[in-house]
């Protein structure tokens, strides 16, 4: 069966939702350990709506909630597509999924004054954020590698 580009997108989408849900499990163990209060996505959300950028607003967690599943999923997407027709490599998804942590806290989320960059941030935080990533990387691709066996 020939896939599409736009099925290889879908399937990575879906990837993302999954590998999304297993990075929150890294982010929340981290905020109970006490290494990164706020989790970056709601930090990231708070400094996008108006008002003062560091002060808490009402209905940022489901906010930070629905972007961080939407960034992941259209992340997951763009790996399905680039991947497309070739097994995806545990290997080569955590390497996108720490070049994602790269480019996002080294990068654009600084820029937005949501956190500081990875080497002024409190210590514990880029740590369990890198963490993170590796394990949404990994579960990505596993989950197009356990698909394309089905098939």
């Amino acid at each position: 069966m020939t896939r599409t580009l736009l099925s290889e997108a879908a399937r990575g989408a879906a990837g993302g939702a999954l590998a999304t849900a297993a990075m929150s499990t890294v982010m929340v163990a981290g905020d109970r350990a006490g290494l990164m209060p706020d989790q970056p996505p709601k930090r990231i959300v708070r400094s996008l709506l108006p008002g003062h950028r560091h002060q808490p607003k009402p209905g940022e967690g489901l906010l930070a909630t629905v972007a961080h599943f939407g960034f992941g999923i259209a992340s997951g997407a763009l790996f399905g597509a680039l991947a497309r027709r070739r097994r995806a490599r545990v290997p080569l998804g955590i390497a996108y999924g720490l070049a994602i942590w790269l480019v996002s806290y080294a990068g654009w989320v600084p820029k937005v004054a949501a956190l500081p960059p990875i080497h002024r941030d409190r210590p514990g935080r880029p740590a369990v954020m890198a963490a993170g990533h590796v394990v949404y990387g990994t579960a990505l691709a596993c989950a197009l590698n356990r698909w394309d066996r089905r098939r």
